[in-house]
């Protein structure tokens, strides 16, 4: 997470059980946990719980995950995870977790990237960090405010976007392979594909890799997005 303050309250910091209620996939080597709470998570879009596993010699390991559901008042958030090649803990979860396992989770945490629903947002995303964009998407649409928001997704196939991504909210940018009907080209994130979107005293959320974030930013600030009114997560090759 880059920069402002942490807003996270202590009582988030403790750890609790959390319950795996069902499992499905979002995408190749993706997949979304539901997790029913011991209390009512009360998240912001764009903030994380942290998930930790912990081995019968007490080994433990932890990874955080931002929360991809968008806040309801309920006991259940939802994760969306994908499998990375030698993550301890996204190989665990997608091999050997089934509905009915006990997980531990802190949180949320998190104050800089979260976005209150209430003031307009610009939303771009890449890969996976498709994830904590969403979960503001999916809180604009349930409070009947879609018009706030505006989201530029990137990635590699169709295959690749996450579900409920779609809608006159969301442009969708395929750089491997597009869909046939697509309006562009394959082609990574231009000047002419953000331009367009950006409408002048929204904020800007950015979440990807560091290589697409420093892309994506310098897109923005040609595009007129002041640097202040631009917020930035990354997701880097480990945290798996």
């Amino acid at each position: 997470m880059a920069g402002g303050m942490d807003t996270t309250a202590r009582r988030t910091l403790r750890w609790q059980a959390a319950t795996v209620v069902g499992i499905r996939d979002e995408a190749p080597r993706v997949k979304t946990f539901r997790l029913r709470l011991e209390r009512v998570s009360d998240h912001l879009p764009g903030q994380y719980y942290v998930l930790r596993l912990t081995a019968q010699d007490g080994y433990t390991a932890q990874r955080s995950y931002s929360v991809a559901s968008a806040p309801d008042g309920s006991d259940e958030i939802e994760l969306t995870v994908e499998r990375l090649d030698d993550g301890e803990v996204s190989e665990f979860l997608h091999d050997v977790v089934v509905p009915g396992d006990v997980l531990e989770v802190r949180g949320p945490v998190g104050g800089w990237f979260a976005w209150t629903g209430d003031v307009p947002a610009l939303l771009v995303a890449g890969g996976s960090g498709q994830v904590p964009l969403a979960a503001m998407l999916r809180y604009a649409r349930d409070r009947g405010r879609p018009d706030l928001v505006r989201m530029l997704v990137s990635v590699r196939t169709p295959d690749d976007l996450y579900a409920g991504l779609d809608g006159p909210e969301v442009t969708v940018v395929h750089t491997r392979r597009a869909p046939l009907d697509a309006p562009r080209p394959p082609g990574r994130l231009t000047l002419a594909d953000v331009a367009p979107l950006v409408r002048g005293g929204e904020t800007a959320y950015v979440c990807g890799s560091a290589a697409f974030a420093g892309a994506a930013t310098d897109l923005l600030a040609a595009a007129g997005v002041p640097d202040t009114a631009i917020r930035i997560e990354q997701f880097g090759p480990t945290g798996g």
